[in-house]
């Protein structure tokens, strides 16, 4: 059975990578006209196209999303919103599933993928990690971001979590940049998408139904550069702990 189970996984992968390429394409040409407006047209323009792309493509490949917690999202008001990070497969869940246009910090290799890195790169801001000029042209860019109302999608915990805790600790970037912003917090947990790509297994997968939860927004005004120790402890806890309880088809 565990051969079968191996076999199909492989089968299944090369599936979905196929199935990948060919909507791909059909929304490539639509993102490339966007990709010449300007902000904020281009993210608003952008997230309906990202959403209708994945809303089509996961159910296809057997991995439905269910998002809960869309309410926590008042009207006029944009967010800080971070998401643990486990598998590839949260940044095409993240994105398309938050409400609202939003833009993600993304590294700036993926961008010269042939055709995806248009994509990529038209619904990010790009960072080369590597270079200090880089990222501080990003922080600027995010700080741009948040002030036209866009939500920014970021990942606190860096890198994909590949360790046997629920989540790593996380970086400053995101808490600094919501300070600065004064903007709230939107805590978001994924659930299954490091079962759907487990790390430690190449080119294999396996199909199962996504989770995306919303908790409620942690506010920043009024807070400085002194609390961010504090706020980043805070919401890990916040996210650990719900992880934790939730994690098992959503029920403590």
């Amino acid at each position: 059975m565990k051969t079968i189970k191996n076999i199909l996984g492989y089968v299944y992968m090369v599936y979905a990578l196929l199935l990948f390429v060919v909507t791909m394409l059909i929304v490539l040409i639509p993102i490339w006209i966007i990709s010449l407006l300007p902000e904020p047209k281009r993210a608003k323009a952008l997230h309906p196209v990202f959403r209708l792309w994945m809303g089509t493509y996961l159910p296809l490949v057997f991995c439905p999303v269910i998002r809960k917690g869309k309410d926590k999202f008042k009207t006029g008001e944009n967010y800080v919103v971070i998401i643990n990070h486990n598998s590839l497969a949260d940044i095409p869940v993240s994105s398309p599933w938050i409400p609202g246009p939003n833009k993600t910090l993304a590294k700036v290799e993926m961008s010269k993928v042939p055709l995806f890195g248009l994509i990529y790169k038209t619904g990010s801001i790009l960072v080369d990690r590597k270079q200090d000029n880089s990222r501080r042209e990003s922080f600027a860019r995010m700080q741009e971001t948040l002030g036209m109302g866009i939500h920014l999608c970021l990942y606190p915990e860096g890198t994909r979590n590949k360790t046997d805790k629920p989540m790593q600790p996380f970086f400053d970037g995101a808490f600094i940049t919501a300070i600065k912003a004064q903007k709230p917090i939107m805590p978001g947990i994924i659930f299954n998408t490091g079962k759907i790509l487990p790390h430690n297994k190449k080119l294999w997968a396996t199909p199962k139904t996504i989770r995306i939860d919303f908790l409620d927004p942690i506010p920043t005004e009024g807070l400085t550069l002194d609390n961010l120790a504090s706020l980043k402890e805070h919401v890990h806890i916040i996210m650990e702990t719900y992880y934790i309880a939730y994690q098992n088809n959503g029920k403590p």
